[in-house]
């Protein structure tokens, strides 16, 4: 038994200093005051508890380019940041396009992960018949790439397209970004500039065309079928248009995704920074970055996470055209939100909404997301008094590199429960515990 004294509990749009008793895997009682023989006391005093962050979107890159990450190094990195479920991308080696692919990741994390998981089904322009047979109560969703990106799964025939938005009562998760602009694009960077393209042309080559063209389609096929779409990071103002906040999340079936480095850099940063912020979609201008900020406030966006996808120090070193997009960020998302409430951004609450209620309300996760009791122990004490400076050797990264590097932040993470269990402590994980498969109320 655990009993956390005194922190002030961010959850469902409240801040109350609150104590939270936990026996076993789940949350017991929340009141205050409260005494238990025998509990291991947890002195929260000055500290925020939140619920842990449900990150809808990694790569950590295992099976098969495990010298870039492994779930075991990269689970460590999300329980540090404050993440205790993560869902993870198909674009491996092998990729997850067969049951047995896919469930061999399960496998894997029950062996090595810290924080619980998802694993998403991926579909290509031929597994239809695979897809479906995808179990909804406990794979969180079909990852289509109607874009090209790190591994490459791209599905460009409508078809396929048509054959899967029409047949699956999954909910879909799209990359969206229209190859056709993108090769357009890149033909005409390589005559201006051959093979020596400056980084800073990566949001002219994917450029918002190729964003709202794809998103745009996508969308289409959803209202056209009624499937369940969520569109991940968006990255422009104009595909917002996309999207309303006139229905609660729960009715909606178009959703959208926010990730952090879109709300964090913008253009500009391209000439200090280089490679090290290139990310598929791109990072783009400071009008797009405010308007994403403004519509996850408005609840037009509805999750943040963090498309955390590392490569090696060596890797983005190259230049543009062999530099790979992405970049590692389950470490500090959460520190990044927090500091962009210190800047009058966002409240505590919308962070705690965006990344821990609405992911799991989303995704309809059973009985995680929110500080309730008998809901499961998965939490974060947040020290909103104590600075970090992010440095990329101290990171549990195995890439050991991060785009916050040299970046004060106002926040730390004090502590991590994952299922009741302190999983990170005093810039310590513990990995003899392990998370467990998140299961859908579906």
């Amino acid at each position: 038994m655990i009993l956390i004294k005194g922190a002030g509990v961010v959850n469902e749009g409240t801040i109350a200093v609150k104590d939270v008793l936990i026996k076993g895997d789940l949350i017991d009682t929340i009141g205050e005051n409260l005494q238990q023989d025998g509990a291991e006391i947890i002195d929260a005093r000055g500290m925020l508890l939140m619920p842990g962050v449900i990150d809808d979107q990694v790569h950590f890159r295992e099976p098969g380019l495990t010298h870039k990450a492994e779930i075991a190094t990269e689970s460590k990195a999300a329980v540090a940041g404050g993440i205790t479920s993560y869902m993870e991308m198909p674009n491996t080696n092998p990729q997850s396009v067969t049951q047995e692919l896919l469930q061999a990741k399960y496998d894997r994390a029950a062996e090595v992960s810290v924080a619980n998981y998802s694993f998403f089904m991926g579909a290509t322009n031929d597994n239809l018949e695979e897809v479906l047979k995808t179990d909804k109560t406990n794979v969180c969703g079909i990852k289509v790439f109607m874009g090209s990106s790190t591994g490459n799964m791209l599905v460009d025939n409508r078809d396929v397209l048509e054959g899967l938005f029409s047949s699956t009562e999954m909910l879909i998760a799209t990359h969206c970004e229209d190859e056709e602009t993108i090769r357009a694009n890149t033909k005409a960077a390589k005559e201006k500039y051959g093979e020596d393209v400056p980084m800073w042309m990566h949001p002219v080559i994917r450029n918002e065309e190729a964003c709202y063209r794809s998103s745009s389609m996508a969308a289409e096929l959803a209202a056209k079928y009624n499937t369940r779409l969520h569109i991940l990071h968006i990255s422009t103002a104009k595909e917002l248009s996309l999207f309303s906040n006139k229905k609660p999340l729960s009715e909606k079936t178009l959703t959208s995704e926010a990730c952090v480095h879109h709300m964090w850099f913008d253009d500009s940063q391209y000439e200090t920074k280089g490679s090290l912020i290139k990310w598929n979609p791109a990072v783009k201008s400071l009008k797009d970055r405010d308007a994403i900020r403004q519509a996850v406030n408005d609840n037009v966006i509805d999750v943040v996470a963090t498309d955390h996808a590392p490569h090696t120090k060596e890797e983005k070193a190259n230049s543009y055209f062999s530099a790979p997009s992405g970049g590692p960020l389950v470490q500090h998302s959460l520190q990044s939100m927090l500091e962009m409430y210190t800047q009058g951004v966002f409240s505590l609450e919308k962070i705690v909404q965006k990344m821990a209620h609405h992911p799991a309300e989303l995704f309809r996760i059973e009985k995680r997301g929110y500080i309730r009791e008998g809901y499961f122990a998965d939490l974060v004490l947040v020290n909103p008094n104590l600075s970090e400076v992010v440095k990329g050797d101290d990171t549990f990264y195995k890439c050991k590199w991060s785009p916050f590097e040299g970046q004060t932040f106002s926040h730390t993470i004090a502590k991590t429960l994952v299922n009741g269990k302190v999983v990170y402590e005093n810039g310590k994980v513990n990995d003899s515990i392990r998370g467990m498969r998140l299961k859908f109320n579906r």
